[in-house]
């Protein structure tokens, strides 16, 4: 069983990859189920029923129309038909599953419950991710231009675990680490949020929710896995079973990127299995 379990399309704002590209390349590389994952980040992007959509693209230089991208959620209606598209059409050589990322923040909750709500029915799967604080996003360096080293890396975790002690309707925690891949100073020692960390583990596995090995981190030069594998290792030995492998591929250069060594990872931290999911109920597969 080969799986990827975090992919974006053209419905995500920062990818251009239309979805049947992204299916077509999963059959090549000889996958068996793959999850799409497009993104909804609510306070920094809109949903398209709301209107006036921002662009990114031309700042001043001409660009064509429809070369701009829209700064946007999920336009849902059409995602959700493509799926079901996706599926008719090569469901009989790969699983698919339907998805998305919800890029969370402590005060966009309400907006995330309303969502969820709307579209339990559609999805099997929610990753749970922290991309912004107070809709400074950190691929901007916003949040942690204000702040010292341990001031944005302690309030990165503290957000992750505040938002999960009040939104329960996810699968896994997406990239825990991720402020590392946006630390212009470089990777905070681990040994100094570890204890912040085993509490956002402990409160995941006593919800039944999961992490991933997140495998855009090779591609993204990080000198550790993502999580790093410090991480891997004490949701393990704290009991956790739960766990995702999924590319975060926003082309097809990424699909099932470093699946292989995903797993070597993971079997020698021991574990045995690795999760895949149908409408939000987890299911164990050999590693």
């Amino acid at each position: 069983m080969k799986t990827d379990y975090h992919l974006h399309t053209e419905f995500s704002d920062d990818s251009s990859e239309p979805m049947e590209n992204q299916v077509k390349r999963a059959i090549e590389l000889g996958l068996d189920e793959i999850c799409f994952t497009d993104h909804v980040d609510y306070g920094v992007k809109k949903d398209w029923s709301e209107g006036n959509i921002e662009y990114r693209g031309g700042d001043g230089i001409a660009v064509a129309e429809n070369a701009r991208t829209p700064i946007a959620n999920v336009d849902y209606p059409r995602y959700f038909e493509q799926l079901q598209k996706m599926k008719k059409l090569y469901g009989d050589r790969i699983t698919i599953k339907q998805g998305l990322e919800f890029g969370m923040q402590t005060m966009t909750l309400d907006k995330y419950r309303k969502l969820y709500d709307e579209y339990r029915d559609e999805l099997d799967f929610v990753l749970l991710s922290v991309h912004e604080i107070d809709n400074k996003e950190f691929w901007l360096y916003g949040y942690q231009n204000e702040r010292t080293q341990k001031e944005y890396n302690e309030g990165y975790y503290n957000e992750i675990y505040q938002i999960m002690q009040q939104y329960k309707d996810y699968s896994v925690l997406a990239h825990l680490d991720l402020i590392v891949r946006y630390d212009p100073i470089g990777r905070y020692p681990f040994e100094k949020v570890e204890d912040q960390v085993a509490e956002i583990l402990k409160l995941a596995i006593k919800d039944n929710k999961g992490i991933e090995i997140n495998t855009s981190s090779w591609h993204y030069g990080l000198d550790d896995t993502m999580p790093c594998r410090q991480i891997l290792k004490l949701y393990k030995d704290l009991g956790g079973k739960i766990i995702t492998i999924g590319s975060d591929g926003h082309s097809t250069r990424y699909v099932g990127d470093h699946y292989e060594d995903a797993v070597r990872i993971l079997k020698d931290i021991g574990f045995t299995q690795f999760t895949g999911f149908t409408k939000m109920k987890s299911e164990f597969h050999d590693l």
